[in-house]
């Protein structure tokens, strides 16, 4: 009961942060300071942006396990931070921290909560992007055990390559994320990894900073050779707290291929995305 009041608590606090508040300073806005705001949302559909970011992502996935009983309500904290090696290069630290609620996953199981494995991605990036208009980065990934309990982690070490690229064209982003990871240590008695990501992504912002996003984040498991293919529709609004930037989205999707004991139909997505000043990353 706890849990359930704790999640419907924020579920209403992110839906309050959607309802916009009139004010003579808004209405007054002129059209530079829209195309400013435009910017920054179209910035945020840039995984290789020079935004020091913190979002916080809740998905809630539903029949799941072998009797598709199952729910999980996960909340990825993914901060970004970009660092400047040179004039002409940047790093781009992109790291997801899990807590994850879970129940009826597992038969005779219950309820499970707590942290998850930490993904962690280093994408090396030029600058300025190439001739053609395409930004790009690659770099390692790392998969580090460090779930809280043993049902919400694989129990491994892992690692492998990562690569983004992009292009962003008048108000529409483009591009694609993939990485491999393979697992190297960790317990003897549970399966190795060899799971490949891939993200497509496309997103359209208008000067009004409103952006619409479809995405999918398909793995692939070459162990089990199954896919896991959701896919994602969302609208996101970037509004100021005080003089914060922020975010806010909410999304659907429906899982269009799992395996027998992942999550079936529909899926839930909302999230907010915390800009932070850029003299942090000074």
């Amino acid at each position: 009961m706890k849990m359930k009041m704790m999640v419907i608590s924020i579920l209403f606090l992110l839906l309050a942060f959607c309802i916009p508040v009139p004010s003579a300073q808004a209405e007054d806005a002129s059209e530079a300071q829209q195309g400013g705001e435009a910017g920054l949302a179209q910035e945020l559909t840039n995984p290789l942006a020079d935004l020091m970011t913190i979002p916080i992502q809740m998905n809630y996935d539903r029949e799941i396990g072998l009797l598709d009983d199952g729910w999980k309500l996960q909340t990825n904290i993914q901060p970004v931070v970009p660092f400047h090696l040179n004039e002409d290069w940047s790093l781009i630290s992109r790291t997801i921290l899990p807590v994850t609620y879970q129940k009826d996953i597992f038969p005779g199981a219950g309820s499970q909560f707590g942290l998850g494995d930490i993904n962690l991605t280093l994408f090396f990036s030029p600058k300025k992007p190439s001739a053609g208009g395409v930004i790009w980065g690659a770099g390692p990934v790392l998969l580090l055990p460090t779930a809280t309990d043993s049902l919400l982690g694989a129990k491994k070490w892992g690692a492998g390559p990562a690569a983004v690229a992009l292009t962003m064209r008048g108000p529409w982003t483009v591009g694609a994320l993939a990485n491999h990871i393979w697992s190297f240590a960790g317990d003897s008695d549970r399966q190795d990894i060899s799971n490949t990501f891939v993200q497509p992504f496309v997103a359209y912002t208008w000067p009004s900073a409103w952006t619409v996003s479809v995405q999918s984040e398909s793995t692939y498991n070459w162990k089990t050779e199954k896919w896991s293919i959701p896919i994602n529709a969302a609208v996101s609004k970037l509004v100021f707290l005080g003089k914060l930037p922020v975010s806010l989205q909410a999304g659907v999707g429906y899982w269009a291929e799992s395996p027998e004991t992942g999550p079936e139909g529909f899926r839930f997505r909302l999230q907010a995305n915390l800009v932070l000043p850029r003299s942090l990353n000074k």
